[in-house]
């Protein structure tokens, strides 16, 4: 099997979302634009709020592709107009497809607002292609319980798989755009080795912890991502020292297969052409694409 070498590593740049909270923004960024099939990538955290602090992002609408938030530490609360909602927790992913068109809010529940504490996620956003641009909104709420766990052969390394295949294991996230999704926590001086889709590009997220990627041990720190060129095998090695705040190797393992179609992007609205941009628009404005329903969704 070919080993994937690193092509670019780009540091992820911070900017301020939603409600008024900081993520940490490795695509788009200088030097790296969206990653065909993945739009953007945000890491909100780790952050440790005080009392009052815990910001979420206000109702807001989307059309054309998928979102998908993973919660490591603390909870956040979603509804849409669809109908889906829930409480994302500890190790939950909530998986949201837009398509068509969709309104949904997303806040900190309010047990973090009023006692503040740890808080840690990510959000994709996954492209459709334009065949799939209307299809029918869905949400998804995986719990923890549901995530396939695997171990590398030796035992350094535990690998949580959201979506997509490793070695004939499938996670539980459905996916209209063909993607992989995993979560790899790699103990100090191990190596893990994934066996990926030759089709699919290839990325590597540091959420936290240092280490090395590729047969040529290129070095990847917190807040960086590794893109990948072609092979059929991804590499990541953890350095013997680690940060105390951060003992193991932490990241986020992802690809997809390009859709390979224009992209025409206008704040939430992903489409193919600025004329289906525009009609996003006008629905939005017109109330077609629904109302989120007035229910408490508990803390």
């Amino acid at each position: 099997m070919t080993v994937r070498e690193a092509t670019r590593i780009v540091t992820a740049h911070r900017q301020r979302e939603g409600g008024g909270f900081i993520v940490r923004r490795p695509v788009p960024t200088l030097g790296m634009d969206q990653v065909d099939p993945f739009l953007l990538i945000d890491e909100m955290g780790p952050v440790d709020y005080a009392p009052g602090q815990a910001v979420g992002a206000p109702d807001h609408p989307h059309r054309g592709f998928e979102t998908v938030t993973y919660i490591m530490d603390g909870a956040f609360r979603h509804q849409d107009s669809n109908g889906g909602g829930g409480l994302i927790t500890d190790g939950a992913t909530q998986w949201m497809t837009a398509g068509a068109g969709i309104l949904h809010i997303e806040t900190p529940p309010e047990a973090l607002v009023i006692s503040g504490g740890l808080f840690h996620g990510i959000q994709l956003w996954v492209n459709l292609p334009a065949e799939q641009k209307w299809t029918a909104p869905r949400y998804q709420d995986i719990g923890a319980a549901r995530v396939t766990l695997l171990s590398s052969h030796d035992g350094g390394a535990l690998v949580r798989v959201i979506a997509g295949e490793i070695a004939g294991h499938a996670g539980p996230g459905v996916t209209h755009t063909p993607i992989t999704l995993v979560h790899a926590s790699i103990n100090p001086g191990a190596e893990l080795r994934l066996p990926w889709r030759r089709e699919f590009n290839g990325l590597v997220y540091v959420l936290a912890g240092r280490g090395t990627v590729g047969s040529r041990r290129t070095p990847v720190r917190t807040a960086q991502l590794a893109a990948f060129g072609a092979g059929d095998l991804i590499s990541v090695t953890a350095d013997l020292a680690q940060e105390s705040r951060s003992p193991n190797l932490d990241v986020l393992v992802l690809g997809g297969e390009p859709i390979g179609e224009p992209v025409a992007w206008y704040g939430p609205f992903v489409m193919n052409t600025h004329e289906e941009l525009a009609q996003a628009v006008d629905d939005y404005r017109r109330g077609r694409m629904g109302t989120i329903p007035a229910t408490h969704l508990g803390n």
